[in-house]
């Protein structure tokens, strides 16, 4: 907010039917007029500074800064420490993302009236916009001391101690702002942000949820439900959430929370609305591939792992899926066909081995499978103990029967 038209400095040197018009014009709002007006009173007297400040409060309200700051910038030469043109400069600046060259002014006028709130504030807006946190915290708090029921000052200094790492007492200065003035409750969003940095998920959450009605929120709040485990938890702000904004990540989500939640009908569903829209997605290729596995529906899981690998051919991860299924489908030659594409990509690990080795077995490949199966437990050393117990088992039947050939 700027200060009014400088009435009281009016000097009468100037011609006064352009002052007069300039003046009406701006109590009228009619800023284009009221700037013209004030011109031609400039130019009638370039070292009138009343006119020059007018006319940059003119363009002010036009949104003409440059012409606005480089008017109060005459004002100063002229007129040097004058309050008003230090203050409506340094507000200029700090909108024109200029914070360092505001903040001289901003002290100026701040020490010329230290019992006046927007000087004080805006210098603390200043100190914060330019990296400045303590001492933004101090001229806050200065501020405060003149307006104690001042939101913008409680949120900027919250913002101040979230940038200095204090975050429980941000959280105190976050509550009070929202709590003077509802339309900054929001704010307190910053700090949940800063918690998930800092990995105090719980918190972050529990700002969250304050915001039922805030659909980027709840999405916020039920992803973390989700890496949480907490997948029952999740679905109902996702279903909000892809309610009213079903986009391609919002459903993706949700059925991830009903896979998570044991719910396959209602993912299953949703991945293939999904797909009706986006069939060319590997994402959702391979969701539905594993909510299918997860019902033991093989053959079908497996047709959507194959369909993954036609989108992206050098994924090891949907070649990897895929043969997992085709095992468990017992499709025996497919799965070793996926396990060579897995091997090819550089991406063989132990279970991949003993997917070989279990495969070549049943195809009574013995020879193959036996040393699938050495391989196998030469690189597992203790990480499958239950499959290495089995590759064991079978490795010695497998050199007792080759032994008789």
């Amino acid at each position: 907010m700027l200060v009014v038209a400088l009435l009281a400095l009016w000097v009468q040197s100037a011609p006064p039917d352009w002052q007069a018009q300039g003046f009406k014009a701006l109590d009228e709002k009619r800023y284009e007029a009221a700037a013209e007006a004030f011109q031609k009173a400039v130019q009638d007297d370039p070292k009138d500074y009343t006119a020059l400040f007018n006319l940059a409060l003119a363009d002010t309200f036009l949104r003409k800064d440059p012409e606005a700051i480089a008017a109060y910038g005459k004002v100063l030469e002229l007129k040097p420490g004058l309050f008003e043109a230090n203050l409506n400069l340094g507000i200029l600046l700090l909108r024109d993302h200029r914070s360092e060259d505001a903040i001289p002014l901003l002290k100026q006028a701040s020490e010329a009236k230290p019992k006046e709130f927007r000087p004080a504030y805006y210098r603390a807006e200043a100190l914060l916009a330019a990296g400045q946190a303590a001492d933004s915290e101090h001229a806050y708090q200065a501020a405060l001391q003149i307006e104690p029921k001042s939101a913008a000052a409680e949120s900027g200094l919250a913002r101040a101690l979230l940038q200095l790492d204090r975050l429980a007492e941000a959280a105190g200065h976050f509550q009070k702002a929202g709590e003077l003035d509802p339309s900054s409750k929001d704010q307190i969003l910053q700090l949940a942000e800063a918690y998930e940095a800092r990995n105090q998920t719980a918190e972050a959450i529990q700002i969250y949820q304050q915001f039922p009605s805030n659909v980027a929120a709840q999405e916020r709040a039920a992803r973390l439900l989700l890496a949480q485990g907490r997948a029952r938890e999740a679905i109902a702000p996702l279903e909000a959430a892809v309610k009213a904004e079903p986009t391609q990540a919002n459903r993706m989500a949700l059925a991830t929370a009903y896979l998570d939640a044991k719910q396959f009908d209602k993912g299953e569903a949703l991945v293939a609305q999904a797909l009706q829209s986006d069939s060319n997605s590997f994402d959702l290729r391979m969701m539905a591939g594993r909510l299918m596995r997860d019902q033991h529906k093989y053959t079908e899981a497996a047709g959507q792992f194959f369909q993954a690998t036609k989108i992206q051919a050098g994924s090891a991860d949907a070649w990897s899926d895929l043969a997992g299924v085709l095992v468990l489908a017992e499709q025996y030659p497919q799965a070793i066909g996926a396990l060579d594409r897995v091997k090819s990509l550089g991406a063989e690990k132990p279970g991949h081995l003993y997917y070989r080795a279990i495969s070549l077995d049943h195809l009574n490949q013995y020879r193959p499978a036996l040393e699938a199966y050495r391989k196998f437990l030469e690189a597992s050393t203790g990480q499958h103990p239950d499959e290495e117990f089995k590759a064991r088992q079978r490795s010695r039947i497998l050199a007792k029967e080759i032994s008789k050939r």
